[in-house]
């Protein structure tokens, strides 16, 4: 084992509700499903069906979700006013139909076998390629992602059994987002428009976006073995306001012209563990 250009972790996220602001971790337990605990529950539109995230009911990005330890799998949301209410608590689905200004239930995860929990709702567009451009935030001249990662769940919101868009984790470096940040200092590429569950340093790889380049290479954290699948596709919620980040459809102008419309990374579990925001990446 090798450890290359001192990788190392800055800090971990995890999102208890699918769309909504998350919370930062020193430790988690990695299963074959991702950080224990992440993306364990999401809404459903009760108006045009299927779980929805923030490509589709943006305002679910305004809330934040933190695990309520006690009780598990139970979620603490805490809406812009302050309010807060436990996904135990009976009203939770009208509470949030009310802050969302859109008819929704809050769910947990159910069994891969339920296929038809998983399945798309309706599309807001019955021009296929004028629903992605929408998903994706794509103008008519920009190129759509290359959705070959997604191919298993083009009939799906998320894989069976999951509420994640495609893989488990998602990874992105320092350098990647310093990359996109330096094309317009007026823009705001916060770290919390990218949602990733490990922020990494990875510094010595002679490239913008470090970790795109390792497709393929499995690297130990902790005492759990994760295997880098390829680049994310970044979508529409990027541009999305929410908290004290505005609305700004660049962003995803910037991605498009100076990487691809990508930034930062999937991965895969090989080996379930332990880790900490403390432990270095071993890159096998």
């Amino acid at each position: 084992m090798t450890q290359i250009s001192r990788a190392s972790v800055l800090e971990l996220h995890r999102y208890p509700v699918k769309s909504m602001m998350g919370e930062m971790l020193e430790h988690v337990e990695i299963t074959d499903k991702g950080f224990k605990g992440d993306r364990v529950f999401a809404v459903r539109d009760e108006v045009r069906g299927g779980i929805r995230g923030g490509k589709k009911i943006p305002q679910l990005m305004a809330l934040r979700a933190t695990t309520e330890e006690a009780v598990r799998p139970c979620a603490r949301i805490t809406a812009p006013s302050g309010e807060t209410l436990l996904s135990t608590a009976p009203d939770i689905s009208q509470w949030l139909s009310s802050e969302l200004q859109h008819s929704v239930t809050l769910w947990p995860l159910l069994p891969p076998e339920q296929l038809d929990h998983y399945r798309r709702g309706a599309p807001d567009n019955e021009d296929f390629e004028q629903e992605l451009r929408g998903l994706f935030g794509r103008l008519p001249d920009e190129p759509l992602p290359d959705l070959a990662l997604f191919a298993e769940v083009i009939d799906f919101e998320s894989p069976p059994g999951t509420y994640f868009d495609a893989f488990p984790l998602h990874i992105l470096s320092r350098q990647s987002l310093d990359s996109v940040a330096s094309y317009d200092a007026q823009q705001r590429f916060d770290i919390r428009r990218f949602r990733p569950n490990i922020f990494i340093d990875l510094p010595g790889i002679d490239h913008p976006y470090p970790e795109t380049t390792l497709a393929g290479q499995r690297l130990k954290f902790g005492s759990a073995i994760l295997e880098i699948v390829g680049a994310c596709p970044r979508c529409s919620m990027t541009t999305h306001g929410f908290a004290d980040l505005p609305r700004d459809t660049g962003i995803m102008r910037t991605l498009v012209q100076h990487a691809d419309g990508n930034l930062g990374c999937y991965a895969k579990i090989i080996e379930p563990g332990f880790a900490s925001v403390s432990d270095s990446l071993i890159f096998l």
